[in-house]
């Protein structure tokens, strides 16, 4: 796989001037963490080492053992020696859609409705069913029939306010002559001179947004930290229709890509979509999972630069979602940080005392965002500490 180009990297003066305005988020790397922490934190040293190289060969000894959980998945790899970060990669079919007129590219990975999510091979979750609710979900028409270069239309894009990754589907079949359509006012046109049909299904689908009319996800082109420059490996292939993400190892037996973030301070810190639409609203209605984030403690491949994430449940599980409501762990001073492998012994040592815990970061002030991460892998876990 061909390497991006290295951008320019940023000066001491403006690395500085972006950590003091993105410390809040607690979501920089370890170095950043430590500019702009509070005091207290900036005690709470890591007590283990971590080789990049003993991690990588572990996980390629179960490269094997992975299993592709996603249909427009392409390929994938558990980590590569092609770069310095020991993420792997994720390469995506990518699809086309059309927002006013104008094109826009995503993928599909999760899908609310069992029989949809077995045809369109995408991960069954049942909890996103609960974004019928009004304000819930964007919109996403998939036509049966009609023009055979017709992209999806879809009801909004990064960069709007009502933006969000999930999609109600509406299925939509010519009755007249079939012609291109490139909004969602078109589509209604259509239909109310009855040109066609709307079903408006109760199937919710996870359809990221990767390139849109005024922008695209972006691209890290070092490739030597979790977030780095950005979560895309090179830049989305719009004439071979292939985008390729970062791919990230988390607790229990779930490998995920970054895409969206709920607030605005976060998606750009990591450089994801943002997504207004996911904030609040899904937590309400119960249909996000929850990501448990370390920033100190066991040096790991983790976000912070710590262990990996653990997250509530598996990817597969009934219960699980891709919308991750975000909690910061921190060990006090005077513990011993140990390797915590799930949320259950997360909280036994948050109630122990061991660790604090943070709605959000240190800084939202107990409030939570949410981050949506789709897992297109299922594969053993390898870091041990």
């Amino acid at each position: 796989m061909e390497k991006p180009s290295v951008r320019e990297p940023l000066d001491r003066r403006q690395f500085l001037a972006k950590a003091a305005k993105f410390s809040v988020l607690g979501l920089a790397l370890p170095s950043l963490l430590e500019a702009c922490a509070r005091p207290e934190t900036l005690k709470r040293k890591a007590t283990t080492g971590f080789s990049i190289s003993d991690y990588k060969a572990k996980t390629k000894s179960i490269q094997d053992e992975a299993q592709a959980m996603v249909g427009d998945l392409i390929d994938f790899q558990l980590t590569s020696d092609d770069w310095e970060g020991v993420f792997g990669f994720a390469k995506f079919k990518l699809r086309k859609g059309v927002f006013d007129g104008k094109d826009v590219y995503f993928i599909r990975t999760d899908a609310s409705d069992q029989a949809f999510a077995t045809a369109e091979k995408l991960v069954f979750v049942p909890k996103l069913a609960k974004l019928t609710g009004e304000g819930l979900a964007g919109q996403i028409y998939l036509f049966d029939s009609g023009s055979p270069d017709q992209p999806a239309v879809f009801s909004s894009e990064p960069g709007g306010g009502d933006y969000t990754p999930a999609r109600r589907v509406h299925k939509v079949t010519w009755k007249g002559s079939p012609r291109k359509l490139g909004s969602v006012a078109e589509v209604t046109q259509a239909q109310s001179k009855g040109e066609l049909t709307v079903e408006q299904t109760n199937i919710i689908m996870n359809a990221p947004t990767v390139k849109w009319s005024s922008g695209e996800l972006a691209v890290d082109g070092e490739l030597k930290a979790y977030l780095g420059q950005g979560q895309l490996i090179e830049r989305p292939d719009t004439s071979g229709m292939t985008v390729t993400f970062k791919l990230h190892e988390c607790f229990p037996q779930t490998r995920y890509i970054v895409t969206d973030h709920s607030i605005a301070m976060a998606a750009e810190m990591t450089k994801t979509s943002l997504a207004p639409g996911l904030q609040g609203g899904p937590t309400k209605a119960e249909a996000t999972g929850r990501t448990n984030v370390f920033m100190n403690g066991v040096k790991g491949p983790g976000p912070m630069g710590f262990q990996p994430s653990a997250f509530d449940l598996a990817v597969g599980d009934p219960a699980w979602s891709p919308y991750w409501d975000h909690f910061t762990y921190a060990w006090k001073e005077g513990k011993s940080p140990r390797l915590l492998k799930s949320q259950t012994e997360i909280h036994r040592a948050r109630d122990a005392g061991d660790v604090d815990e943070f709605p959000g970061t240190p800084d939202t002030k107990g409030e939570v965002f949410t981050v949506n991460c789709p897992a297109p892998v299922k594969a053993p876990n390898v870091f041990t500490g």
